[in-house]
């Protein structure tokens, strides 16, 4: 019998980060019917993920749980980043960095006996496959002389501006990061001002910043691309339509868009869904009329944040749908409108949003910007209010509305970084309102729907190039 292809896709323990690296997990699968794929986090978020499946190895063990019929060829095994609980979100900067060395070093040597173990079962990896943080995994990979593949989940456009910042450009960017207005000229980029680039580069460049760990750990990873010889291959989650012309701003690497990965069925993840009441409620609004909130895994809604959001969507007069995750501070009680005050909406702790943006009834969706919110929105050809906030959420932003314009961008308020009630109410009418700005931004967005789909079917950009990295793999082995 011939040797089966193994992809072992690894990444960090985010929301953000694992549900692309685990839907890319099962597209691998789907475009090579015989291919392998082991997919491994760290473990602390694998128990959270898996904690109900029953293999009797600790965690690991094959098959995921959702009974998705893959014959075993799925194994979920993780790895450790030398903490029994993971990294604990608030702490202090001392504290971060102090877990992202550990990630590093003993997730660097975790992950190198799990390649060696998986080799002694008779499993051997064919193709490491890794998440924006990880990278010492390029290093694992090639210490075995297994190839290895960067899995980037932004857009073409923030790998550029990262890579000309480490090429060349960050002396200018940091001598006016403090400039939110300052313009940047990034080649094969349009111009761009300093408070559009990501704040891992205006602002996590400061050894002070608590998240100068996640700087550094970029610096790494565009060295260890640099290193790669030939050329180091990287998966974009994007399409070639989306960003045809930024292409050519990374010719550094062999690029190949992939994306969108969307989940292809019920997906793991670290937050629990609340039952599908919501989807009930959804069955009972009219089409294109609901407004869908939510600002996504990581950002938290302070008291004044909250209280606005909800007075501004209610206000609306239009039904809405507003996710509050449970781990968030303040709670809804503890706001001026509780929820005996919320006539027009319905609040959840969280809930399985492709399909909620699926739903006829959905009309607009406003979102921090995060790329998995922003890629599934287009797939679901839903027009976006975005309220970015961090990392590559401003870049886009930009994309949305200039780019693409299947969205308009609301602004916040300057002092205290607020969504104001009133500047809700604006955004959401000029997407979801009467007049011809409105529907045009809501046909633009269905034409982009369409262009997703092309992309993703047999013959698309996107199924070719997954099926070429698959086949490269194949002759690899």
């Amino acid at each position: 019998m011939a040797p089966r292809p193994h992809f072992l896709v690894l990444t960090f323990p985010l929301q953000g980060h694992i549900a692309p690296a685990l839907r890319l997990a099962r597209h691998l699968l789907a475009a090579a019917p015989d291919a392998l794929v082991t997919f491994s986090t760290a473990a602390p978020a694998h128990r959270r993920m898996f904690e109900e499946v029953q293999n009797g190895g600790g965690g690991g063990g094959d098959g995921d749980g959702d009974g998705d019929g893959d014959d075993g060829r799925l194994e979920l095994l993780p790895f450790s980043d030398g903490t029994e609980s993971g990294h604990v979100s608030g702490g202090d900067v001392a504290e971060f960095n102090g877990y992202m060395a550990s990630f590093h070093a003993e997730g660097r040597r975790s992950v190198g006996e799990l390649v060696d173990a998986l080799a002694a079962r008779g499993r051997p990896v064919s193709r490491v496959v890794y998440t924006l943080l990880l990278p010492w995994a390029a290093d694992v990979a090639r210490e075995r002389g297994v190839p290895s593949a960067l899995y980037w989940i932004q857009p073409v456009a923030v790998l550029a501006i990262y890579y000309h910042y480490f090429h060349g450009h960050a002396g200018v960017v940091d001598e006016h990061r403090r400039d939110q207005s300052f313009v940047v000229e990034l080649p094969g980029l349009p111009t761009l001002a300093v408070g559009d680039l990501p704040s891992f580069i205006t602002d996590a460049a400061d050894p002070s910043d608590y998240f100068h760990g996640v700087f550094t750990t970029f610096r790494d990873l565009f060295d260890t691309l640099d290193r790669e010889t030939p050329k180091a291959t990287v998966l974009v989650n994007t399409c070639q339509e989306f960003e045809e012309t930024t292409l050519a701003a990374v010719g550094a690497y062999d690029v190949l868009t992939i994306g969108p990965v969307l989940p292809s069925g019920d997906e793991a993840g670290l937050f629990k869904q609340d039952d599908a009441k919501y989807m009930e409620w959804l069955d009972s609004q009219p089409d294109d009329s609901v407004v869908y909130v939510s600002f996504g895994s990581l950002a938290f809604m302070a008291r004044e944040q909250l209280d606005e959001l909800l007075h501004g969507l209610e206000e609306s007069g239009r039904p809405y749908l507003c996710v509050l995750r449970k781990d968030n501070k303040v709670k809804l009680a503890d706001v001026e409108m509780d929820a005996a005050a919320l006539r027009n909406g319905m609040v959840v702790e969280w809930c399985d949003q492709v399909r909620v943006l699926s739903h006829a009834a959905v009309g607009c969706f406003v979102t921090h910007c995060g790329w998995n919110s922003v890629l599934e929105s287009i797939a679901c050809g839903v027009p976006m209010v975005g309220v970015p906030q961090m990392s590559d959420q401003r870049m886009n932003a930009i994309l949305v509305e200039h780019d693409w314009r299947v969205g308009v961008r609301a602004e916040v308020d300057g002092g205290r970084g607020v969504l104001r009630a009133a500047e809700l109410r604006r955004r959401v009418k000029e997407v979801m309102g009467e007049g011809e700005a409105a529907a045009k931004v809501r046909r633009t967005a269905a034409g982009w729907k369409r262009a997703v789909a092309e992309a993703l079917g047999k013959g698309g950009s996107s199924d070719r190039n997954l099926t070429a990295f698959v086949e490269g793999a194949r002759s690899d082995i």
